[in-house]
């Protein structure tokens, strides 16, 4: 079973800013992916859901589906990066296979798949 450790999560707000300077921005419907290719991360991640989503509860859930996309694909993506995963409304009603099916899209056209 593939398991998503604290190390491989962005947790502080200097990572986050760093990678939302720096990174590269691919959008759909569902989600925005900013992306930054560069050895020192080695393959973190970070997620977020702005407070235009909803309350909390909502706000957690669309980062539970986000982060459980990543969590099923992250052996298919390359390592060699960094990327922050922004929810957007269409996440906060989504089920998990269109959640899967936009991040699967956004890793395709961002070449981040092996």
């Amino acid at each position: 079973m593939f398991q998503l450790s604290k190390r491989e999560i962005f947790r502080g707000k200097h990572d986050f800013n760093a990678v939302h300077s720096r990174g590269r921005a691919f959008a759909n419907h569902a989600m925005v992916l900013l992306v930054v290719h560069d050895e020192r991360y080695n393959g973190k991640v970070g997620f977020a859901a702005g407070k235009k989503l909803g309350g909390a509860v909502v706000r957690n859930r669309v980062k539970r589906l986000m982060r459980e996309a990543y969590r099923l694909n992250k052996n298919s993506l390359h390592r060699n990066c960094a990327m922050i995963l922004v929810g957007r409304k269409f996440l906060t009603t989504a089920k998990f296979k269109d959640t899967e099916k936009a991040f699967l899209a956004l890793c395709k056209r961002a070449k981040l798949l092996s």
